[in-house]
């Protein structure tokens, strides 16, 4: 009955034509506000997947690496209780360290990665090789597969129909004791075979190779390690097994997840996420002083119709509901309005790729969109809930007036 009776105000002729205005110019704002939260939300959702993919080829479900210091030593019997451990599907070993890459006159600072030969089982780096191929060579032969941003660094040729020198490579010995810091740097020689790309962080770092080679270099024993980069099943928890691996190693090992090794990434993420959702709402509210105005210029159109509605026995708390129900009514027909116009936008942008992305150096070049049911019922929620909050001093004005009929 009261909707019915704020369905009927809000289409209804009024005495002065402001208050038709003020009322669709308000739904119209709500309408704008929430399409632009969908829209706003599901970009981010789609730049989130695809920067989480991106990472997810060169970071592993798990990883391990020293408490403290840059190495650990692993026993064949604690890499064989890894291995036996039912959530595990492959794991890799790895000794890393930051070297100079020369290629003659040109030079550049890396990140040099030794990995082992389960290495393209626990990560997306092999997939991601679109140069060369992804072989990382023996320790008495190396072979090098560097970022895309290396490449371009030093000039790395991995093209078979031309002759490639051999890269210089510079690394710290661990264990010097040397006075002359050149008798404290290992100098050893590698072939390029690859060039992957992922996304620029990891193009201009990083490099891999046999970790024989890195280990040999450096001086590393035969059980040392930079970390152990693990792969789960795939219904496996990662928390859960984080834990579980954490119990099994003790204190002097660090475990993480994927997220865990890129924190700072995924908080920013979220971040931007809400703080321009935030804006939004922002607008949402100064538009809910719009909604007290034309719901305050209707309590006084409607002084007779209030007047008959207590004379038939409409109690303060009935008048209340119905002028709640005028301002929830503004806010729905906003806001289901604007989610309808942000999906069709989205499911538009998905299909057809409309709205393209400008400068050509990502690696979409349109916004990627995805659509999730909680960001709808949050805006849902945020938009009905400034509605009603809105609706309420002007509803409560109207319900604690007494009005008289002439």
């Amino acid at each position: 009955m009261y909707l019915t009776f704020a369905w009927r105000y809000f289409k209804a002729k009024k005495s002065a034509n402001a208050i038709n205005i003020i009322a669709w110019v308000t739904a119209g704002v709500i309408a704008f506000a929430t399409c632009c939260q969908v829209l706003v939300l599901s970009v981010f959702n789609g730049f989130e997947d695809l920067v989480k993919s991106l990472y997810s080829s060169f970071y592993t479900d798990i990883k391990i690496t020293p408490a403290s210091g840059k190495t650990f030593f692993l026993t064949a019997g604690q890499i064989a209780t890894l291995k036996e451990t039912p959530s595990v599907e492959n794991l890799s070993l790895v000794a890393e360290e930051k070297a100079l890459l020369k290629n003659y006159d040109a030079q550049t600072v890396i990140y040099l990665k030794g990995v082992d030969d389960n290495y393209d089982k626990v990560c997306g780096v092999a997939a991601k090789t679109n140069r060369g191929r992804y072989f990382t060579g023996t320790a008495d032969d190396p072979q090098l597969v560097a970022g895309s941003g290396i490449q371009n660094a030093v000039a790395i040729n991995v093209n078979p129909a031309l002759p490639s020198d051999p890269l210089t490579v510079i690394l710290p010995k661990k264990n010097s004791l040397s006075n002359d810091p050149l008798q404290s740097l290992s100098e050893g020689h590698v072939n390029a075979s690859g060039i992957f790309t992922i996304q620029q962080e990891f193009d201009d770092r990083y490099a891999l190779t046999n970790i024989g080679f890195v280990k040999q270099q450096m001086g590393f024993a035969a059980d040392e390690y930079s970390a152990v980069e693990i792969k789960l099943r795939g219904k496996a928890d990662a928390q859960e097994e984080k834990n579980k691996i954490a119990l099994l190693l003790g204190n002097n090992y660090r475990v993480q997840t994927k997220y865990e090794q890129n924190t700072s990434l995924y908080h920013t993420m979220q971040l931007e996420k809400w703080a321009i959702y935030s804006v939004f709402t922002l607008i949402l509210v100064i538009v809910a002083f719009n909604m007290v105005s034309a719901l305050t210029m209707l309590v006084l159109e409607k002084k007779k119709d209030i007047s008959v509605l207590q004379s038939l026995g409409v109690n303060k708390p009935g008048i209340l509901k119905i002028f709640l129900s005028e301002g929830l009514l503004l806010g729905g027909i906003g806001t289901v309005t604007g989610i309808a116009m942000a999906t069709v936008i989205c499911l538009l942008q998905i299909k057809f790729k409309l709205i393209k992305l400008q400068g050509g150096s990502f690696l979409l070049d349109y916004f990627p969109v995805k659509l999730l049911a909680t960001d709808f019922l949050l805006v849902a929620f945020t938009a009905i809930g400034i509605a009603f909050i809105a609706a309420w001093l002007p509803a409560r004005k109207a319900s604690n007036q007494d009005f008289g009929l002439r």
